[in-house]
């Protein structure tokens, strides 16, 4: 029995409820070339359960490569391929076996495995080409990176290294072989930044121009394509050249860069992204061996680190929970949405019409207290849907229905007579709010369910004074909205399932990632928003430098600071967001007098971008009134923490989601927090800070961290 295998089989030993990958072997004629062995990875589901590797089938993989090599040396082959099962070539590692590692040893199987097995696809005595002809990630693209020659699908919609993404590095052989094949500077955009961008991918065509793949054909006839160009390369018809690599300056210059960015995403709070730049760097020379011995003991090190399992965690909640929303009622009780009214025609209410338009594909009318503003709310959708026509997203049938069917009116008798779903985006203030639903319910038929996009008032005072209140629901969308996944749906004290249904269904609709709520002041994100910023501001008050108090943080690696932050929310908003909070929780939230002079002062916030870089407006300065008592950054990061630690602890015993986890759901899709966080809850369990201020953690040993 061979190492590879002994690895694999205790590593199978581990994971017995492995999705497990075949790999199947035909044999095909090829035009005036002659035998040829091709590969197929297919885990026998359809192409919604994609093909991964886990240890089993990482073992298959190697015995048909065993059939293919003795071919090859026999001289019955002129060459082997491999290809994936419709729409899906392969996705990488199955991320549900590495949960469940609990020593280094077991870490480093994993990462040896995939490497004694792929590389194997180099070694063979025939050329080896790669036909990515579905999505394509982490692994599975590693794969193709060990064969001699590779095509791709223009078909392809998602292709990419996302491992520095989820706290990983490229373990299988990306890090060492893609800058070898086509140079530094664009391996880091691929390893780095796409994946710190969110898990940016890449279509086929970019994989083709960036030189990962050697040809590109249509999706329709793939495999086809494919082969006739496999046989004119084995005849020698067809001569693959690719740019040399400069080994020189450059390479120094595109690493350098990559750790830049990393810095600006992560500030060197997780260790992935430089994990991955350390092997690039090595890689310069040449030494794959020594590439890949190096991206063995970062995956091993990185497997058994916080930051995999919280990024692990994240994903899953993403991918899984966050599509099946907990507490959402049965969606048989849903109702049809054929028509759409949004009160409002402002910025926010434009974009939520816009929306709702390019998802439902229904009729959507707007109204606003004058015409001028109903036109200009109508008109920013039709920009933007000629926008989304320039950029080849629609046809220009498609943006002329569109446009057809968003219309204006002050009248909402006969904007709403027919609506099936109203949304508010007016003024945050409560008599205003209530009115728009007096006016509302006066007008629109039996069934509407009425939602407002209030970001912190309570939906059960809202609807308190009408006739049917169980049809109110709070519909809470985040800024950019067409960028940000997360809804707080709420439900208020009277809401019914069938409203509380149609609007989880049409959340679907949007695509957007929903969240049951209680009707609590601000609801989730914006409360551990405001505690957040809020001990950052009341620091400030004290006497903490401005620049000592942002930095403090820093070690999180957030996308943004506090104080940037609050120039996208707008100072007026968190002012008054913490007024709502302060005046339900007054022993917790305080309203900054700081915060209120700089709105009071028309400023948009506490920076001016003179250099380029955020300095501290001088007007703000002048404003400041600031006490005597300075803190360290230790101090600052602590005092967060705890605070928010503390926050998180009341919302759960007061019910406000259903679980920890929901908590961090928010936090990852409507603020944009860090996947290497798992939210917020994992890391504060990791650093001690949740038994620290509540004597428990929030979530069991082994989720989102290493099992015991």
């Amino acid at each position: 029995m061979s190492t590879t295998t002994e690895l694999l089989k205790g590593a199978a030993e581990l994971f017995p409820d492995e999705v497990v990958t075949q790999a199947h072997v035909r044999h095909l004629d090829l035009p005036g070339a002659g035998r040829f062995a091709l590969i197929t990875l297919d885990n026998g589901l359809d192409h919604t359960k994609p093909t991964t590797f886990g240890p089993q089938s990482l073992a298959n993989l190697d015995k048909a490569i065993d059939q293919v090599e003795a071919e090859a040396a026999a001289g019955e082959i002129v060459g082997a391929g491999i290809t994936g099962k419709p729409f899906i070539f392969a996705v990488g590692a199955d991320l549900k076996g590495v949960e469940l590692l609990k020593k280094h040893e077991e870490a480093l199987a994993i990462g040896k495995g995939g490497h004694d097995v792929f590389k194997r696809l180099s070694s063979l005595a025939v050329p080896t080409f790669a036909y990515y002809n579905g999505a394509a990630m982490g692994g599975g693209v590693e794969v193709g990176l060990h064969c001699t020659y590779r095509t791709v699908s223009k078909a392809i919609p998602a292709f990419s290294l996302p491992e520095v993404f989820l706290g990983l590095v490229p373990g299988w052989g990306g890090c060492a072989l893609l800058p070898n094949l086509i140079g530094a500077d664009r391996a880091v955009s691929v390893i780095i930044e796409n994946s710190l961008n969110q898990n940016k991918q890449l279509r086929g065509k970019q994989v083709f121009d960036l030189g990962i793949a050697d040809a590109l054909f249509d999706g329709a006839d793939f495999l086809e394509q494919s082969l006739l160009w496999t046989a004119s390369v084995l005849k020698g018809e067809t001569e693959v050249v690719r740019p040399e690599v400069d080994r020189g300056e450059a390479w120094d210059q595109a690493i350098e860069r990559g750790r830049a960015f990393a810095d600006s995403k992560v500030h060197g709070a997780a260790p992935a992204a430089y994990r991955a730049l350390e092997i690039m760097a090595a890689a310069k020379n040449g030494d794959l061996r020594q590439g890949f011995d190096a991206e063995d003991q970062a995956l091993a090190d990185l497997i058994m680190g916080g930051e995999l399992r919280s990024g692990i965690y994240a994903f899953n909640l993403v991918q899984k929970r966050g599509k099946r929303p907990v507490g959402a009622p049965d969606r048989s009780l849903a109702r049809p949405v054929n028509k759409v009214g949004v009160v409002g025609a402002g910025l926010m209410a434009s974009q939520l019409a816009l929306l709702f338009l390019r998802r439902l594909e229904v009729p959507v009318v707007l109204t606003d207290i004058d015409q001028e503003r109903v036109d200009k709310g109508v008109k920013y959708v039709h920009d933007e849907i000629d926008k989304l026509l320039l950029k080849g997203r629609i046809n220009q049938d498609k943006a002329n229905r569109l446009k057809a069917s968003v219309t204006g009116s002050l009248d909402k008798a006969a904007a709403f007579g027919d609506a099936d779903f109203v949304i508010e985006a007016v003024f945050e203030e409560m008599g205003v709010k209530q009115q728009v639903f007096a006016e509302l319910e006066a007008v629109v038929p039996e069934h509407t369910i009425l939602a407002t996009n209030t970001s912190s008032l309570s939906v059960s005072e809202m609807a308190s004074k009408l006739k049917h209140p169980e049809r109110v629901v709070g519909f809470h969308f985040f800024n950019p909205v067409a960028i940000l996944p997360l809804l707080e749906i709420v439900r208020g004290e009277r809401t019914d399932d069938a409203a509380l249904a149609t609007a989880f269904g049409v959340a679907k609709k949007l695509k957007k990632t929903a969240v049951l709520v209680k009707d609590a002041p601000a609801f989730v994100v914006n409360r551990i928003l405001v505690r957040f910023m809020g001990e950052i501001q009341n620091v400030i008050d004290e006497g903490t430098p401005v620049a000592v108090a942002e930095k403090a943080v820093e070690p999180l690696g957030l996308p943004m600071s506090p104080l940037v932050l609050l120039e996208l929310v707008g100072p007026a908003i968190g002012l008054h967001v913490s007024e709502t909070l302060a005046a339900a929780f007054p022993d917790r939230f305080k309203v900054s007098p700081n915060l209120a002079a700089v709105v009071k002062a028309g400023k948009r916030g506490f920076y001016v971008y003179d250099s380029g870089k955020p300095e501290l407006d001088p007007e703000v300065a002048a404003l400041l009134v600031q006490g005597d008592s300075v803190l360290t950054e230790e101090q600052v990061r602590a005092r967060v923490l705890e605070a928010i630690a503390q926050e998180i602890g009341l919302m759960l015993d007061e019910g406000v989601v259903a679980e920890a986890q929901d908590i961090d759901l928010c936090l990852i899709t409507g603020a944009g927090w860090p996947f290497h966080l798992g939210g917020v809850t994992p890391y504060l369990d990791r650093e001690g800070i949740s038994e620290r201020v509540l004597g428990r953690r929030f979530l069991p040993q082994g989720v989102a961290s290493v099992p015991a």
